[in-house]
């Protein structure tokens, strides 16, 4: 799966996943500084990676830490990270003081590994290079992203969807007021 030109993400619709223009990047910064204060949107992005490990601990899938699923470009895959997790990673100092590094990849992978792994966005918890894990992961996915979703709405935190790298380049440079 790490190479395979289909997206992992489930509901993944390319028409609805744009470039961020100027209106846009302000609009995803202020939504994500506000949620970051927030304990409730923290809380509630918390419970989602903690039920989504319990359902991925089930499944046993391998990882080898080769550090494929981070090297985005080379193997064919996107991460696209919502609102409230962009604000729950900026809430606990996710964001490195320079993301001029980022480039085909995750600018926070080191030696085949994640420096952020324990505040990592829900797309990296769910991925896995284990052939097997395809199938389960397309519907976990599916459910998982659906919670977070709901959860935008039913804590009025405005829903952004957007690829990692992009939000970082974004959030980067407002970083110290988030």
């Amino acid at each position: 799966m790490c190479g395979a030109e289909t997206e992992l993400q489930a509901g993944y619709d390319v028409r609805h996943v744009t470039g961020l223009d100027e209106h846009t990047r302000i609009n995803l910064c202020g939504a994500v500084r506000d949620a970051a204060a927030r304990a409730d949107v923290r809380d509630a992005v918390a419970n989602v990676y903690h039920a989504l490990a319990e359902q991925v601990e089930l499944r046993r899938p391998i990882c080898v830490t080769s550090g494929r699923c981070c090297r985005f470009d080379e193997f064919g895959h996107r991460l696209f990270v919502t609102t409230m997790e962009l604000a729950a990673f900026s809430a606990v100092g996710g964001f490195a003081n320079d993301m001029a590094a980022i480039n085909g990849g995750c600018p926070f992978q080191r030696d085949k590994l994640c420096t952020v792994h324990a505040i990592r966005p829900f797309g990296c918890r769910i991925f896995f290079c284990d052939e097997t894990s395809t199938d389960w992961q397309r519907r976990l996915y599916a459910t998982f992203h659906a919670e977070l979703k709901r959860l935008h709405e039913r804590l009025k935190v405005p829903y952004f969807y957007v690829e990692w790298r992009e939000a970082l380049r974004a959030l980067s440079a407002t970083q110290t007021s988030l």
